[in-house]
């Protein structure tokens, strides 16, 4: 059996359930954009943050969950989806998941109209039902996200990302969603605040734990995950570059720098940075950094009691920094 079905196996039922209230959840009255919310929902990825949810609902809830654990988890979905979608627009991506993205088959303006409306409908979704305390937690992620893309393109620029930034731009850009799909589970079940607050906690470290494996794809040997030396390619500073950086002389620094900023198109340059940066010891900080992460995630878990969604939960902890892609 697969990881990820065996992830799902406890709130199989659920995620079945689930995935009809979503696609209703877009529905409309214009005609393209009822053809476009289809196109998304055909080419759904994992779904791993409405899972995150339900198993944190299931863990608390004692295995029930309620109506407000599909409205936290379909509030997620739409503006993750909503975020993805402009996303593509913003990086010029013609691609999502193997499949054509938005703004290659309709093109930039509706691309960004729909990411609208699905943002609009996850908000009224919360309004419409009073669930006030769920949409301050997403309204908040998605504040979060955004700050975090302006603060990642401002630095990228000057290329001076030191490691206290970039934990911030990767707490901001990636962990704080599946953050909110932790504390949105068990606030849908009326946990008491310290409660949801350890949820939160415990995703957000899954978020940063799972940001630097795919740090770690751009220097693999394997052709898996995403492309070699992409992320050097698009001028991204990860984790591993940053500790070479830090760990470079001079006129390392300067060649290091050189590559990313003017021959970051050459394969060769490229890989001489990639085994330079696995010279300087940038592969073992970024894994022993996420283990870190992995192990402190653990240890919140487990001062809740074991059931087949705690174990559910742990089994993706470990799948967010084993996985090959």
């Amino acid at each position: 059996m697969k990881v990820v079905e065996k992830i799902k196996r406890p709130i199989y039922d659920e995620m079945e359930v689930f995935e009809k209230k979503f696609s209703d959840s877009m529905s409309s009255n214009v005609a393209l954009l009822n053809r476009i919310t289809h196109f998304i929902v055909n080419r759904k990825g994992k779904q791993m943050r409405p899972m995150f949810v339900f198993l944190v609902s299931k863990m608390f809830g004692k295995g029930k969950i309620n109506e407000r654990t599909y409205r936290g988890a379909a509030v997620i979905e739409l503006i993750h989806t909503a975020t993805l979608v402009h996303d593509d627009v913003v990086d010029d991506s013609y691609k999502r998941r193997g499949f054509f993205s938005i703004n290659a088959l309709w093109k930039n303006k509706i691309a960004v109209l729909v990411g609208d409306y699905l943002l609009s409908k996850g908000l009224l979704l919360s309004i419409e039902n009073e669930d006030f305390d769920l949409l301050k937690i997403i309204s908040v992620a998605v504040r979060e996200m955004s700050q975090g893309e302006l603060l990642q393109i401002e630095k990228s620029r000057s290329l001076d990302i030191t490691l206290d930034t970039y934990f911030e731009i990767i707490r901001q850009k990636t962990a704080i969603l599946i953050a909110s799909c932790c504390a949105i589970g068990a606030q849908a079940v009326n946990c008491n605040k310290e409660e949801v607050q350890k949820m939160h906690k415990f995703g957000e470290l899954i978020g940063m734990s799972f940001q630097i494996k795919d740090d770690l794809f751009d220097y693999g040997k394997q052709k898996i995950g995403k492309p070699v030396g992409i992320d050097i390619k698009e001028k991204k500073i990860t984790l591993p570059l940053i500790h070479a950086l830090n760990r470079s002389s001079k006129s390392e620094r300067r060649l290091i720098i050189n590559t990313i900023k003017n021959e970051n198109k050459n394969k060769s340059k490229v890989d001489e940075l990639i085994k330079l940066v696995k010279q300087k010891g940038g592969i073992e900080y970024a894994e022993k950094k996420m283990n870190f992460y992995r192990q402190t995630a653990l240890a919140i878990l487990h001062e809740f009691p074991k059931n087949d969604y705690r174990d559910s939960l742990e089994l993706m902890l470990n799948y967010v920094v084993e996985r090959k892609i």
